[in-house]
């Protein structure tokens, strides 16, 4: 599962129409059909079913209908999966932002929403469910130099919006890997970075969230390359996906390879600090900016 920035027109599934659209390939496999024989049932092409199970288009009701009745399902788990799949094809609250979202980080967002572990690696900028509101305008603001006042304030709410889920009674676990640098790219001023660093404080505190650093003087290491986020679901049908950007491109990765090999760095830079240093080094950087 790989998507460029500019690849895909298509709308980003929920990790709901994920499950389901996996649910659909186990059912199709278990019962014996082949995806010809799916496509005629429907009188549609192999690929329509494909991608109904790659969640990569909706889950039309009277397609998910006449597939379970062909692997043969009973009544109630038809209807049951149906009411699934029509909750699924519901929009995410991050729809409302599509005039500031971008189609290929649509998927973050989702992806973000529904994980239960998140693992990020941050070499140039707090990560974006840590930023303050002050911050958050700064980095935004060098991102998009052209954007409109009006504009910037949406990316900037979109941003706090995403920030809620830290808050919610099954909050994700949140693992924070950043490199020092991030502390001295001085974002919008010494007073936002004070307040920055307050609220980096502020949250390490949280059960639920872990803040590594990276001092400078760890040197070379596996990961110092581009930033990633590690997602990691409840629902056993999902596998773990690693998403990675670069200035041009952004990917979704799920094979098994792809992410092993994130994982490891991640738990390497973890191991090259340790909570109490990092958080030496907050009260330290603070300082800095008095």
């Amino acid at each position: 599962m790989s998507e460029a920035r500019s690849g895909s027109g298509t709308s980003a599934p929920t990790v709901l129409r994920m499950i389901l659209g996996r649910r659909l390939q186990e059912m199709r496999q278990g019962a014996g059909v082949s995806l010809e024989d799916a496509a005629k049932a429907l009188r549609v092409k192999s690929l329509t079913v494909r991608r109904l199970e790659k969640a990569e288009v909706g889950l039309k009701p009277l397609y998910v209908e006449k597939l379970l009745e062909t692997y043969g399902a009973g009544r109630q788990e038809i209807d049951e999966f149906v009411a699934m799949a029509e909750q699924a094809n519901e929009p995410g609250w991050w729809h409302a932002y599509r005039d500031v979202l971008p189609n290929w980080f649509t998927a973050y967002v989702s992806l973000e929403s529904g994980a239960k572990t998140l693992r990020t690696y941050e070499p140039h900028y707090v990560t974006g469910l840590l930023q303050t509101p002050a911050y958050a305008r700064a980095v935004l603001r060098g991102g998009f130099p052209n954007e409109d006042d009006p504009g910037l304030e949406r990316r900037v709410n979109l941003r706090l919006r995403r920030q809620s889920l830290l808050e919610a009674p099954d909050a994700p676990t949140l693992w924070v890997v950043m490199e020092e640098a991030v502390l001295h790219r001085v974002v919008g001023g010494p007073e936002v970075m004070r307040e920055q660093i307050d609220r980096l404080l502020e949250v390490s505190e949280l059960a639920h969230v872990s803040l590594d650093i990276v001092p400078f003087t760890a040197g070379a290491h596996l990961g110092a390359c581009a930033p990633f986020t590690y997602f990691r679901f409840e629902e056993p049908e999902l596998p773990d996906i690693v998403y990675s950007e670069i200035l041009s491109a952004s990917m979704y990765l799920d094979q098994r390879s792809d992410v092993a090999a994130h994982l490891e760095a991640h738990n390497r830079m973890s191991l090259l600090t340790s909570s109490l240093d990092s958080k030496a080094l907050l009260h330290r950087m603070r300082k800095e900016y008095s």
